[in-house]
């Protein structure tokens, strides 16, 4: 574990079942991701010492925050945490200023609303500074609750259902600030959803969580292109996600070129630019596989590759079919009567066949 990661592990059968071991370093977002109830909030409260399992082991960098096997444990007032809560906890009586000066009791007093201020001004919040949390937007509390949490200078932030309270156009600007703040602090974040939107958007890495216990954990790109996790494909649906770099805009045709680790591809441009780092995710049942390159079809986008894997029960109608491309593995979905007539089988050649509309590229202001 490096010298800034933060290190857990949980377990206990009872009263809520715990089951987890995972790292986090400096700058990923490591995303817990699975259905209300299978244990998500209770890590976060776990890690910020709000909950302690019968068997745990905490540590952020070089301090050990709790070890229930040394019977060691730092309160929660000396753990460098921030949380965003789902609700956001603010105070109603205190202005957005106030509330986020409530946290810096660490500073000598004359150094608190200078820093108060600068930590609005980086959310985007300080002509709202005097307001109170009543006469502010859902996405302005939460803005307001962000600032509070980094006002502890953390070396780790916890975010719990930051979304939940916001409707899907503000989601996304917040998504977009909060990677932007990400990027700035270089510390270890975790993200507790249910939501897989904001998990292609902010995650670098991908817990899968299901009854407390861990079911899958990983790089986004490759959990997200494994092909034998159906409860991911029946909570969020297979695809592929990967990064790519927008390198050419073909204005007349109203294309954007995209290059990755495995080729090129052609999305719609809407409001992309040339040099803009972007994710690509391609839900497994937009690919048409073939064996023969196409001709005389109104597609722009086929890329060659070989199949890696195959899932599928015994008795079930179709087939998850994983094609390495270059450096990227893609996803197709498909009835089992195609793989019998294409004779799909481990180490086949095969063409990806791709729509321009059927890509997912999402983009950060960043």
């Amino acid at each position: 574990m490096g010298s800034r990661a933060l290190g857990v592990t949980l377990r206990q059968a009872a009263p809520i079942p715990l089951d987890v071991s995972f790292t986090c370093d400096p700058g990923q977002v490591l995303a817990i991701f699975g259905p209300s109830g299978s244990g998500k909030t209770t890590i976060l409260r776990s890690i910020a010492g709000l909950y302690t399992p019968s068997e745990a082991l905490v540590q952020a960098g070089d301090e050990t925050w709790v070890d229930t096997a040394a019977r060691s444990s730092v309160p929660v007032h000396r753990r460098a945490v921030g949380v965003v809560f789902q609700d956001y906890a603010l105070f109603p009586h205190l202005t957005a200023l106030s509330n986020v000066m409530t946290a810096l009791g660490h500073l000598p007093r004359g150094e608190r609303r200078a820093r108060a201020e600068a930590l609005l001004t980086l959310v985007h919040l300080s002509r709202h500074r005097d307001r109170r949390p009543a006469a502010l937007s859902g996405g302005e509390r939460q803005r307001v609750a962000v600032a509070r949490a980094l006002a502890r200078d953390p070396a780790v932030l916890l975010l719990d259902e930051p979304f939940a309270a916001v409707d899907r156009s503000v989601r996304r600007h917040l998504q977009d600030e909060i990677d932007q703040i990400r990027r700035s602090l270089d510390i270890p974040l975790i993200l507790v959803t249910h939501d897989f939107d904001d998990v292609v958007r902010l995650a670098t890495h991908l817990l899968l969580l299901d009854g407390g216990r861990m079911v899958a954990l990983g790089p986004l790109g490759a959990l997200t292109s494994r092909p034998d996790l159906p409860w991911l494909r029946e909570t969020a649906g297979l695809g592929s996600l990967f990064e790519a770099t927008v390198v050419r805009i073909h204005a007349s045709r109203g294309l954007a070129e995209l290059a990755f680790q495995g080729g090129t591809l052609f999305a719609p441009c809407r409001a992309l630019v040339e040099g803009l780092r972007v994710r690509v995710r391609i839900p497994a049942r937009e690919i048409i596989l073939a064996k023969e390159p196409p001709r005389g079809l109104s597609l722009h986008n086929v890329l060659s590759g070989a199949v890696s894997a195959m899932y599928g029960d015994r008795d079930a109608d179709h087939v998850v079919v994983q094609i390495v491309v270059g450096e990227v593995r893609l996803l197709a979905e498909v009835t089992r009567d195609a793989v019998t007539q294409l004779g799909i089988v481990t180490g086949l050649p095969l063409h990806a066949l791709i729509k321009s509309l059927s890509l997912e590229v999402l983009t950060s202001q960043a």
